[in-house]
């Protein structure tokens, strides 16, 4: 895309900004918090995603996924406010910093099989999580185009999770040659720091959203950053906030799944390698499952709305199938009767069911959590209140994951927690429906949502022409 010329509607100016891949577009900045996300949570979705943290005891794990899931309550829904004052540089490299420390205490758990530092990492890693959530919910639901949220969305969705399908590959290579292993070694471990301390590096090339220009000449959005007593003042609202209350079921549901996907179905049908190779086309499946969704959410209709119910309809299909077959594959094994372990070369035809399962898994999660990011970036524009939003997801999403992990912890019969789950996810699916139906406006071309704002780019913009703000005619 070349250089695109727009009239400013007063003064008879001209907006020039240059191709999209600019540094400073939605769409390369969407793309770096994704390689962000590749690296910190993508790389922790790997390790959680082998099953007790790559350990044959899983209680370990558990209990640091309780307390990062604990904090990540709390943080994630303080973490908007915290955005709203520091800014996406501070708050995210902060916030990769204990991705890295979380990697390193399973590190060290491996030598000496003492919990405490993992349970100290994880709990560390919740405050960390709350506020890189926080940042990239706002990031990724405010800085595209009102009518392309669906698109990007499924953007850094397909990056954020190749860091699973990559993380997943680590162990499956490192311990190919260990296939009656119980636990992964070392190295699994260190590879995964050095992909977490590469995000935390690459976090600081996130821009603030007043620096951020659209390909029509507007700004993301121009505020100044707010102080703590405002903060906490609108994070206390969103509880009252009927929005909000509509979205809890969803939110506590996205991520009440992980420790009985993770582990029960994984963590126990399958040997160590084989793992690892399952998590590679689980999160693969999220790519899948995100660019699916994405279309339908941004380009099946021309009504937004419509859209929304649609996309929301299939999300509600697909999970409905998919839980089902959960259940079909649920009945044959339980705590009192443990499975044999499959492993992905030997174990023949046994090993196809479960994997195709446990895929359908991941595809299901991207499509499920995507239409919420989608739902919640319809409510509002600006970055300040859809980092709120974003915060308030992700705070009641780890409260639901913190008992979840609490849960597998207490060997509750993996029936019931299948039945949970399954039920969490379709209570949500009618009041999103309620949601876009009384909240979502119902745009009917693109130049009818855009901001009201339009940012003249300076030359510190990458883009040719005066700076400062006129307003749209």
């Amino acid at each position: 895309m070349g250089i695109q010329f727009e009239g400013d509607g007063e003064s008879g100016q001209q907006i020039v900004t240059k191709s999209r891949f600019r540094h400073n577009s939605p769409l390369i900045q969407v793309c770096l918090i994704g390689l962000v996300c590749f690296c910190c949570p993508g790389m922790f979705n790997a390790l959680s995603g082998m099953g007790g943290g790559g350990q044959v005891d899983h209680n370990a794990a558990n209990n640091a996924n309780t307390a990062l899931y604990t904090t990540f309550a709390v943080f994630g829904i303080l973490g908007g406010g915290i955005y709203n004052i520091f800014g996406p540089q501070i708050t995210l490299i902060s916030a990769c910093s204990t991705y890295v420390l979380y990697a390193g205490s399973f590190l060290y758990y491996n030598h000496y099989k003492h919990q405490a530092f993992a349970i100290v990492a994880g709990g560390i890693l919740g405050v960390g999580a709350g506020l890189l959530w926080a940042a990239e919910g706002a990031i990724m639901t405010s800085y595209p185009p009102p009518n392309r949220k669906g698109t990007y969305i499924s953007i850094f969705w397909s990056i954020f999770n190749m860091g699973g399908v990559i993380g997943g590959l680590i162990p499956f290579i490192l311990n190919y040659n260990r296939n009656e292993a119980a636990s992964v070694n070392d190295g699994t471990y260190i590879g995964f720091m050095c992909f977490m301390s590469a995000g935390a590096l690459l976090s600081l090339a996130i821009l603030p959203p007043s620096r951020v220009i659209r390909d029509d000449g507007t700004r993301c959005t121009n505020i100044k950053y707010s102080n703590v007593s405002t903060e906490l003042k609108e994070v206390l609202k969103l509880f009252l906030n009927w929005k909000m209350l509509l979205i809890i079921p969803a939110s506590w549901a996205s991520n009440f799944f992980y420790s009985y996907q993770f582990n029960n179905v994984n963590g126990l049908q399958f040997n160590l390698r084989t793992r690892g190779l399952n998590n590679v086309f689980y999160w693969g499946a999220q790519m899948l499952g995100s660019v699916g969704i994405g279309y339908v959410f941004d380009f099946s209709f021309p009504s937004r709305r419509m859209r929304g119910f649609v996309g929301i309809g299939v999300v509600a299909l697909f999970g409905t199938a998919i839980w089902g077959g959960g259940l079909a594959n649920q009945l044959n094994y339980s705590h009192d009767k443990p499975p044999t372990k499959l492993d992905f070369k030997i174990s023949g035809s046994d090993f196809a069911g479960p994997f195709v399962l446990y895929f359908s898994y991941g595809l299901l999660d991207a499509m499920f959590q995507s239409s919420v990011y989608w739902v919640i970036g319809a409510l509002a524009d600006d970055s300040e209140t859809l980092s709120r939003y974003s915060g308030f997801y992700k705070g009641v999403q780890s409260a639901g994951a913190a008992v979840a992990w609490q849960v597998d912890t207490h060997k509750v019969p993996l029936l019931s927690q299948l039945i949970v789950n399954w039920s969490l996810t379709t209570i949500s699916y009618p009041l999103l429906i309620v949601l876009v139906m009384l909240a979502v406006n119902d745009d009917k071309n693109p130049e009818e949502v855009a901001p009201k704002e339009v940012a003249l780019p300076s030359a510190e913009d990458g883009a040719v022409g005066g700076g400062g703000i006129s307003k749209l005619t």
